[in-house]
């Protein structure tokens, strides 16, 4: 072995000596020009430059704390009201499916079910924004390089959420217009709410995978867009079934599905993206 070390000391001390021959060679004062050096290694070695501001560096979800913060916040708060609040996930299905008039229909959600969907729609709105967020960066880059994520993730998940209060709004008025009983509004309001709630309970895996696994991205927003198309379609069939007495209930719900259910979800996406671009400048 230390044959060997001796040896391979030798043989470095050989190259050293034959570098410094060769420098020493080559024109310019004392043997030696730094330029052309300079020169000669360019053509060979590529040195990456340094990134001298933290903010130029490419910034995941995943690493940034703003969205890790919001993530934490929402599942705290879905923590914190599920012991008094466990009881709306049992009435989930009846919420976005029964169309049944009960006289208790107004008793149906406590204070606690109340926060507990309160928090769901919460988690909705933050899935929502991180997704819509890695879209973007996805298929328009240019609008999103060069700023802090969590401005965007914030920012974008308040879109969601205003985007979810309009909706309610316009539906809660589309009910006090065309349905004749109180009754039949708030069957409609729960089948909204409750469909943006289980919605967003199937876009926190959906979520997760997108940031560990960021080359399943563009499959998965493909699913995403199924997850957010199939929850509007039970929905819609709710509706119909609140909606639909006779023929003239039709036009009106035809009406209603241009009106309510396409041409705001396509505002919406735009909206999304004139947000990222008023962000960028």
């Amino acid at each position: 072995m230390a044959q060997q070390q001796s040896h391979i000391g030798a043989d470095s001390i050989q190259s050293i000596t034959a570098t410094a021959g060769y420098f020493d060679s080559l024109p310019g004062d004392n043997g030696c020009d730094t330029a052309f050096l300079s020169s000669v290694a360019a053509r060979h070695v590529e040195i990456p430059a340094p990134v001298a501001n933290s903010e130029c560096r490419p910034v995941f979800p995943l690493n940034d704390t703003g969205t890790i913060a919001l993530l934490l916040l929402v599942f705290l708060s879905i923590a914190l009201n599920y012991k008094k609040g466990h009881k709306y996930f049992s009435h989930l299905g009846s919420y976005l499916f029964s169309v049944r008039r009960r006289q208790n229909n107004f008793d149906d959600h406590t204070v606690s079910e109340t926060n507990m969907m309160s928090a769901l729609i919460a988690n909705t709105c933050a899935m929502g924004g991180i997704i819509i967020y890695l879209a973007v960066g996805y298929y328009r880059p240019e609008l999103v390089v060069g700023q802090p994520v969590a401005k965007y993730v914030w920012a974008l998940s308040a879109f969601v959420l205003l985007f979810f209060l309009a909706q309610q709004l316009l539906y809660r008025l589309l009910g006090y217009t065309f349905l004749p009983d109180k009754i039949s509004r708030k069957l409609l309001i729960d089948g909204f709410n409750s469909s943006q709630s289980a919605m967003g309970l199937f876009l926190i895996p959906l979520a997760f995978v997108m940031l560990l696994f960021p080359a399943t991205l563009e499959p998965m927003l493909y699913v995403a867009a199924m997850f957010y198309i199939f929850a509007r379609i039970v929905f819609i069939c709710k509706g119909f079934r609140i909606f639909f007495n006779n023929l003239a209930s039709l036009l009106y719900f035809i009406l209603y599905l241009c009106s309510v259910e396409i041409v705001p979800v396509i505002l919406s996406f735009t909206g999304a993206i004139f947000l990222c671009g008023i962000l960028q400048s």
